[in-house]
């Protein structure tokens, strides 16, 4: 089933505001950003190139395999970032992508003294549940 990319777009002025706290990853080579399952570190700004986003199930022959290319201007890792919880899905950057990481602690920082940006936020993770409930009831 395939989730909408344009579902982890974020609002540029929350992109700007991001990426003066953000980290250069290079990607010389496809790179897993991060695995369902792992403890979340931060989250990544796609600045340019693809990004393969899927939530595959391990064991789980209930669970519904979920997938998507993310494209510049996608954050993803968002709501783990935001709950503090495993990520829920896997994120691997595609060779030659750029790719910007803001820890958890530089987001929260932000989101502390400008919360302006949270009504920002919350249009990333409300559109992330959405793509992901269509997909699951259109699958």
């Amino acid at each position: 089933m395939q989730l909408d990319p344009s579902a982890f777009l974020a609002d540029p002025e929350l992109i700007q505001a991001l990426e003066k706290r953000a980290t250069t990853i290079s990607c010389g080579e496809d790179r897993i950003l991060f695995r369902r399952g792992d403890q979340p570190t931060g989250l990544y700004i796609l600045r340019a190139g693809e990004a393969a986003i899927s939530m595959e199930s391990e064991g789980d022959t209930d669970a519904l395999p979920l997938s998507c290319l993310a494209t510049t201007g996608s954050l993803l890792g968002l709501p783990g970032v935001i709950a503090d919880q495993p990520y829920s899905l896997t994120a691997i950057a595609r060779k030659g992508a750029n790719i910007g990481f803001v820890s958890k602690e530089a987001f929260n920082s932000l989101m502390q003294s400008e919360q302006c940006l949270m009504a920002k936020i919350l249009q990333v993770l409300a559109a992330e549940v959405r793509s992901a409930r269509l997909a699951i009831t259109q699958g």
